[in-house]
């Protein structure tokens, strides 16, 4: 885990400018929301997320994340189909707040198009370079 300024870049990830987080396990990709994105939403109050079951495309909205400042759509940065849904962010969605890369993931996908998409993604050097800019404004 490397910090740019206040905010935490975890290794071992990649990311979207679309402010997710994606791992990569046993041909799965667990999705969350970055640690910037979280800190400048504040306090997240509800999310609403995909089931099981459903497609979800890159680039295209799977769902919003509502705080007391706004609601954001969560752009999707691989295309698959849902897996799991983490049932205990929908119930206590402030846990995207205490533990972004933890117990706050979102959702679980089998990508269908994994090998093109996640060159297009940011490996960790990136996303550290791109949380510089970031902070720089």
């Amino acid at each position: 885990m490397v910090k740019v300024d206040d905010y935490e870049v975890k290794e071992g990830l990649y990311y979207s400018k679309d402010y997710l987080w994606v791992e990569i396990e046993d041909g799965k990709a667990r999705i969350g929301l970055t640690d910037y994105a979280q800190k400048q939403l504040k306090d997240i109050l509800y999310t609403e997320l995909p089931e099981p079951g459903d497609d979800i495309t890159k680039g295209e909205p799977f769902g919003t994340v509502e705080s007391a400042k706004t609601v954001s759509d969560l752009i999707a940065p691989l295309t698959g189909v849902v897996e799991e849904v983490n049932s205990a962010v929908q119930d206590n969605p402030g846990l995207i707040n205490d533990d972004p890369y933890g117990e706050g993931w979102l959702i679980v996908i089998t990508p269908t198009k994994l090998d093109e998409e996640l060159k297009e993604l940011m490996d960790f050097e990136a996303a550290v370079k791109w949380h510089e800019e970031l902070v720089k404004g």
